[in-house]
């Protein structure tokens, strides 16, 4: 017995508890717009949020600097921001209280984290698995291609950018690294604010933001690439953009999953 594509969507969304929506192409710039309203709404909290970002950023590139392994930073950070969508829950909950004309500080923020935590915790173990994943391919990637040891800061643009070897490593790298990113993408793209506004667990949020970027896979595209872009010139201002990029894009996100996701109609 076969089962159609659209037999298929149907179940997937009956069997979800909201609707998921079909929006227009142009939906990802409002989106973002949003976002960066959100922020000068709250300053405080969302440069917090920024400069924690960038403190790390620092501590984990001197970090590496320091003990001789400075070109392992590039994919180091690169997984570090595939945790970003767990980092930034808080600001979620600044937007959903902006939209509600509640008040806005770090102790309300904190205490909304705390919501359907045992599922949000499931969450990070997922995102946690992938970028286990990217650690042992940029490990592996290294071993391949430079045999011995990793080149050193110093050589590193010498040896990966202008040799033949760094030529293979970079474009390996980069269609692994976005083959992991675009899964991570599909699959907290509405999940993780789902899980903290409403009552759900995490195999159910992450269906529902499947089928979100499924039914919406045009503006999804354009999403994502507006967040590659944003987080890009983040990091290429040497992690100074991120305080204001990883707010922004935050708040977007939860105006992406409010635009997406709707309540279920009543039978």
């Amino acid at each position: 017995m076969t089962v159609s594509a659209q037999g298929m969507n149907e179940l997937n969304l009956r069997t979800l508890p909201v609707t998921v929506r079909r929006v227009g192409v142009d939906r990802s710039g409002k989106w973002l717009a949003a976002g960066w309203h959100d922020m000068w709404k709250a300053p405080g909290v969302s440069f917090a949020y920024g400069g924690a970002f960038v403190l790390a950023s620092y501590a984990l590139t001197f970090g590496l600097i320091d003990l001789g392994y400075g070109s392992l930073v590039l994919p180091l950070a690169g997984g570090f921001l595939m945790l970003s969508p767990i980092f930034v829950v808080g600001l979620y909950e600044v937007s959903r209280r902006l939209e509600s004309g509640q008040s806005v500080g770090l102790g309300e923020v904190c205490v909304f984290c705390m919501k359907n935590a045992g599922q949000v915790a499931a969450m990070g173990v997922v995102l946690l698995l992938f970028h286990f994943f990217w650690v042992v391919i940029a490990i592996f990637l290294f071993a391949l291609f430079f045999s011995a040891a990793p080149p050193t800061l110093e050589s590193f643009f010498q040896e990966v950018v202008f040799t033949i070897s760094g030529a293979g490593f970079l474009l390996l790298g980069t269609l692994l690294g976005a083959f992991l990113a675009v899964g991570i993408f599909a699959i907290t793209a509405v999940s993780i604010p789902m899980l903290l506004d409403r009552d759900v667990d995490v195999v159910t949020a992450i269906m529902t933001s499947l089928v979100a970027v499924r039914e919406n896979w045009q503006v999804m595209v354009g999403w994502a690439a507006l967040i590659g872009l944003v987080t890009a010139v983040g990091l290429a201002s040497f992690y100074v953009g991120l305080i204001f990029a990883l707010p922004t894009l935050g708040y977007a996100t939860w105006h992406a999953y409010r635009d997406l996701i709707g309540a279920k109609p009543a039978a």
